[in-house]
């Protein structure tokens, strides 16, 4: 009998493996809606989906392994890398979805939801006040217009599998949909910036790095709070507060 792996849980979704079969169990019926739509309409490799069953959909393993995780170390030469970086160029070059995803909420709405939690770190204590005003700086560089791309809204490292020097599958699209692309390469590099050049010989175009670097330190001030409610650590070497700290 297949054994069972909990991949990820905590209290919105779920994800197992048993064998060969990812089961992803997901409350939020239109999230799961909105992963199988972006995958079909995703113009780079993704799993299979073999069934769904509100609320879970069962989709295929993918061959390969990821190139690390945040806070772990990464695999992957520098062409590996950069295989990366070209597909997620031909995703952010495809024909728009239909619905902003996770990349393209409003600027007046992040940057609200920053400023008030960035206070939530300070009074909370869980920061240091010159650490997140250092952060806070830093972030507005992202605040600003941008072209719609198709983005993939949530692109961790995890979440690009590579077999030798090719990308063999991309998952997790729940949060796909209209957004900026620097928020996916941002998201891609994070806590890996050694690896962000090979990314961007792949990528193929100039880009404005201290967007990349805004974002770095956006998501990570959004994350902190969120991480440790759901049983992570953004304390752990290499990750989220980390990523703050190397901007100071």
């Amino acid at each position: 009998m297949d054994e069972v792996k909990v991949v990820v849980a905590h209290s919105e979704r779920a994800t197992l493996r048993v064998g060969d079969v990812f089961l992803k169990v997901d409350a939020d019926q239109a999230r799961i809606d909105a992963e199988v739509e972006a995958m079909s309409r995703a113009p780079v490799p993704t799993p299979e989906i073999l069934w769904r069953k509100p609320p879970v959909l069962a989709i295929a393993a993918l061959p390969g392994s990821t190139l690390g995780r945040l806070g772990g170390p990464t695999t992957g030469s520098p062409t590996a890398w950069a295989a990366a970086g070209a597909a997620i160029r031909k995703l952010h070059d495809a024909p728009l979805p239909p619905r902003p995803g996770r990349a393209g909420r409003s600027i007046d709405a992040l940057a609200a939801e920053l400023d008030a939690e960035c206070e939530s770190l300070v009074t909370s204590g869980l920061l240091p006040a010159d650490l997140v005003t250092r952060n806070h700086q830093v972030a507005q560089a992202a605040l600003r217009p941008w072209t719609p791309s198709f983005t993939h809204g949530d692109l961790q490292i995890a979440h690009v599998f590579i077999h030798g020097d090719e990308v063999t599958g991309i998952i997790d699209w729940s949060e796909a949909g209209q957004g900026d692309a620097l928020y996916d390469l941002a998201t891609f590099t994070l806590g890996h910036e050694d690896h962000l050049d090979d990314v961007l010989v792949g990528y193929g175009t100039d880009i404005d790095l201290d967007v990349i670097h805004a974002w770095w330190s956006l998501r990570s001030l959004l994350a902190v709070r969120w991480l440790i409610d759901h049983g992570f650590d953004p304390f752990a070497p290499g990750c989220e507060v980390d990523v703050l700290r190397s901007r100071m």
